[in-house]
């Protein structure tokens, strides 16, 4: 991250979005590959979908904490992951 000429932290580049998809795929603690960095106004968005509310929140403040000069969104979602609760009934 660099400064911009006005004294302000410059807008992230795909270098960091880069080190981003690189700090989730090879964190131990989050190993995520479904996760896409895109680059919005000045931001950083995360999208895709993790299979609970503690997994998103743990990938936000794993980024947050290498990255604290940039500003992130989080558009992850949450899926379904626990067993069906109904039978499936097959024609």
């Amino acid at each position: 991250m660099t400064n911009d000429q006005a004294g302000g932290v410059a807008p992230p580049d795909e270098y960091v979005d880069a080190e981003i998809q690189r700090l989730l795929t090879e964190d131990p603690a989050v190993a995520e590959q479904g996760i896409t960095v895109v680059r919005r106004e000045g931001a950083l968005v995360l999208y895709g979908e993790v299979e609970s509310p503690h997994r998103r929140e743990e990938i936000l403040r794993l980024v947050s904490e290498r990255f604290p000069d940039v500003a992130i969104t989080s558009d992850i979602g949450v899926i379904r992951a626990q067993a069906p609760t109904e039978i499936e009934q097959l024609p």
